[in-house]
């Protein structure tokens, strides 16, 4: 019985974050904040998944023989191509010939596109913990726009993969900072629903992306157009504040009160005594001694290790398959442009339906459920006779799945790991996700010499990720661990 009173007392702190009462869990301030940030959401999903159309796939024929005819065949000895043009005027695979012998360039530019979002992550998350939120944001911001709008002038390949890559540091930093720093202004209570709804702008976004390639069918214009957006976000100097929960750990409380005082007095609270209070949150925040640890921690114990090792093979299958699986409906014959819109149009409802299955379901039936709706999905696609419409359906449902299981997988790896190392476990398991986008390519593009492999990979490997769920525990309403001893218990 007085265990569960402890119990009881300690969840009740939990609840009252001081930050939180001062100046309320959400209100009119903090959606005003998550409007502004999640609008950068929209350029993140653009430069990431803009390779669908700026690399689509183009009929070619050799110049050296006399066909009339685009007959994709590679001969020895090729010294120039012919493209159709008929429906891009110009893309990156016709103007650097990445077809043939240099294919694989093209793949390797989005390998390398995707490393540059890991080196972002690291780097600006770095650069966050240290001189706050708001200034590497804004330098995240400052460098996607330069970078971006360069590519678009790029003369070859080298030169376009390297910008890129300056492009994916950038795109990187955003994501992690502007993810930080909302996460940091909402309470508790909201923290789920809001961390989910996040991705939403990501999926609107990609949904936007077909009307940029249908009006722009030359990619250096597309590119342009995708980047140029990013002026403003320069405004941001100006609209968006520090965030007060590090302004006090950082024992910057003037500038702290300033902000508090701004968003209470926004979301109709008393700004009485906030002064006072704020030096008591102060105290006990520097009473608080953190202990840290590496993540190699993660691995001494053998259930810890065993449920790391799940959480991330299930990071990886989101990377490989959410990126793959939308590379691969890119190449289903059909109008590109239809089919990337209704891909990415099914995504909305997934990451809204997420957010109930996980209170409902909990993070442990939601993630094997959509495992299992993505690989057998995409296991279809080999067994059904070949259709542009079949396999565009299932393989739309497929990524349905995925973007129900990247929104779980977020949630289970916070609530999962023991406080001493969440960020590092979630920094690894981030990390083994950007791995899988970084495969991605090369699986999703399989299918111009074996038509049945990608299908095969991408639904053999979630499937996989949802048998690896079943040695997890199930997160949802528990206390979260804080000792490695607790997350081995």
């Amino acid at each position: 019985m007085l265990e569960n009173e402890t119990k009881d007392v300690e969840s009740q702190k939990v609840k009252e974050d001081p930050l939180t009462k001062a100046i309320g869990s959400i209100g009119k301030w903090q959606i005003w904040i998550c409007f502004v940030v999640f609008l950068v959401k929209f350029p993140v999903a653009w430069h990431q998944m803009s390779i669908i159309f700026l690399a689509p796939p183009v009929n070619f024929t050799c110049a050296d023989h006399a066909t009339e005819a685009f007959d994709n065949q590679c001969y020895a000895n090729c010294s120039s191509y012919k493209y159709d043009h008929s429906i891009f005027k110009e893309t990156i695979v016709s103007q650097w010939d990445l077809v043939c012998d240099r294919q694989w360039l093209k793949n390797l530019t989005q390998t390398v596109f995707m490393l540059g979002i890991l080196v972002g992550n690291m780097v600006f998350g770095h650069l966050s913990d240290r001189y706050g939120r708001r200034m590497p944001f804004l330098a995240a911001v400052f460098l996607q726009l330069i970078s971006g709008v360069t590519t678009a002038y790029s003369v070859n390949w080298y030169m376009f993969t390297t910008l890129r890559f300056l492009l994916a540091v950038a795109t990187g930093g955003t994501m992690v900072t502007s993810f930080v720093l909302t996460m940091e202004l909402i309470g508790a209570k909201y923290r789920e629903s809001v961390g989910i709804i996040y991705q939403i702008p990501f999926n609107l976004g990609h949904l936007t992306l077909p009307v940029f390639g249908y009006y722009l069918r030359d990619w250096n214009m597309f590119q342009l157009a995708i980047s140029l957006p990013s002026v403003l976000f320069l405004s941001y100097y100006y609209l968006l504040p520090e965030s007060p929960r590090w302004l006090l750990t950082a024992g910057k409380t003037q500038e702290a009160i300033k902000i508090m005082e701004t968003a209470a007095k926004r979301n109709g609270l008393s700004t009485d005594g906030l002064a006072s209070f704020t030096q008591k949150i102060v105290v006990d925040v520097g009473s608080k001694t953190e202990e840290h640890a590496s993540f190699i921690a993660l691995f001494r114990t053998p259930r810890l290790r065993a449920r790391t090792l799940a959480i991330c093979f299930n990071w990886f299958v989101c990377g490989l398959c959410f990126f793959g699986v939308s590379q691969y409906i890119g190449h289903v014959s059909g109008n590109i442009f239809t089919n990337v819109a209704i891909s990415a149009a099914i995504q909305v409802p997934g990451t809204l339906i997420s957010i109930y299955a996980n209170r409902v379901l909990g993070r442990k039936i939601t993630l094997i459920s959509s495992n299992c709706v993505t690989g057998f999905s995409c296991l279809l696609i080999i067994v059904i006779p070949h259709s542009g419409v079949s396999h565009l359906t299932l393989g739309c449902i497929g990524l349905w799945g995925m973007s129900i299981s990247f929104a779980t997988v977020y949630l289970y790896a916070g609530e999962l790991f023991p406080t001493i190392v969440r960020n590092s476990g979630v920094g690894l398991s981030s990390t083994v996700a950007r791995i899988g986008s970084m495969v991605a390519p090369f699986v999703a593009t399989l299918g111009q010499s074996t038509p049945w492999l990608p299908p095969l990979a991408f639904g053999i490997i979630p499937l996989v990720g949802a048998g690896l769920c079943i040695i997890l525990p199930d997160t949802r309403g528990k206390k979260l661990p804080d000792t490695l001893e607790e997350g081995e218990a």
